[in-house]
């Protein structure tokens, strides 16, 4: 069987960070070879699992020792995108592994010669060869671009509301079911007057394909979560909006504020933001617009429009759909895009 190079290993560590990045936690992954072949992978899910041992590293321990049927990791190495914490090299140190190879340095908790060297003391009855730098500049590239998103998402979560515009208390999102992922604002495209817009943007920012979910009319984002879910673990990129009114953005109070130009207008502007090329619209079959408007407006950004068929939501399904839309105020763009849509279809029979 042919055996995994150290640079083919650390793109495979790459690929679990990429999946924990999906996930909205810290993007490091690590994988376990024994004899040169791949037995175990590991991503952080600290936050999915709400628990503090849960890096990349201890799972992919865990998985390979549940391979061999033994905790003692002889003749083993693992391959992580991060220099390992205190925690994990005590962890690696007692699985008596026989290499630990890592991408990027960790200069506030590296374990492995950044804050300090537990592999060095030689006290230790057991000696793991160490080595880091290998696809350094790829591991550390994938954690700044996910610090940079946290940083304008913290900045873009103090944004004012305005006055004639509901926010949706962040209580209503909690516990959702199957939609782990990181939100993202923007408030500043031209169209939007400063509203804050939500939105998701998952999977990797050079994917070979992109994905552009929207919603229904008396639904969010969360309506494409198992899509979303199925696309990103393909490799895929996916931006899921919310349209001002609905889920996580701001709702404008008054119906009257909403009209169908006004929507694909912010969306395009979205587009161009995020400079998104060769985009498949996906969109659900009672939402009739805004796919073909859009690839109308912007030919080049857009390839093909895909309508699907989504399953009704189940009873603990609707609650989270219902979540944004606490009262009538709230719920003043769900009144609005249903007449908005009456009329474009009206407008369009009488034209044919």
């Amino acid at each position: 069987m042919p055996t995994i190079s150290d640079t083919q290993a650390m793109q495979l560590a790459l690929a679990q960070g990429r999946l924990a990045d999906a996930a909205g936690e810290v993007p490091v992954g690590a994988v376990v070879l024994k004899d040169g072949v791949l037995i175990a992978s590991g991503r952080n899910a600290s936050i999915e699992t709400q628990d503090p041992s849960a890096h990349a590293e201890i799972i992919a321990l865990r998985a390979a020792a549940q391979a061999l049927g033994s905790y003692r990791l002889q003749g083993c190495e693992l391959f992580v995108t991060l220099e390992p914490c205190a925690m994990c090299v005590g962890a690696m140190l007692h699985a008596r592994l026989q290499r630990v190879v890592f991408g990027a340095a960790d200069p506030k908790t590296g374990a492995a010669g950044s804050v300090l060297d537990l592999f060095a003391n030689p006290l230790l009855n057991h000696r793991t060869q160490v080595q880091g730098g290998v696809l350094a500049g790829e591991c550390a590239g994938l954690l700044q671009r996910f610090f940079q998103r946290k940083r304008a998402q913290s900045q873009s979560c103090s944004s004012p509301l305005r006055e004639d515009a509901l926010r949706t208390p962040q209580v209503r999102f909690c516990e959702l079911v199957d939609y782990p992922w990181a939100p993202h604002y923007i408030s500043d495209l031209p169209a939007l007057a400063g509203l804050r817009l939500h939105y998701l943007d998952l999977g990797p920012q050079d994917a070979a394909q992109t994905w552009l979910c929207l919603h229904g009319p008396t639904a969010w984002s969360y309506q494409h979560r198992k899509k979303i879910a199925v696309l990103v673990a393909a490799g895929h990129r996916v931006v899921a909006p919310d349209l001002i009114g609905f889920g996580k953005s701001d709702k404008p109070k008054k119906e009257s504020f909403h009209t169908l130009q006004w929507h694909q207008q912010v969306l395009l502007q979205l587009v161009e933001r995020l400079d998104l090329d060769r985009v498949l619209l996906l969109r659900p079959r009672d939402m009739p617009w805004p796919g073909q408007v859009l690839m109308s407006a912007a030919p080049g950004r857009f390839a093909e429009l895909m309508v699907t068929d989504l399953e009704p939501p189940n009873e603990l399904e609707q609650a989270a759909y219902e979540a944004p839309f606490p009262d009538r105020g709230h719920r003043a763009a769900l009144r609005a895009l249903d007449v908005l849509l009456v009329s474009a279809r009206e407008a369009k029979s009488n034209s044919l």
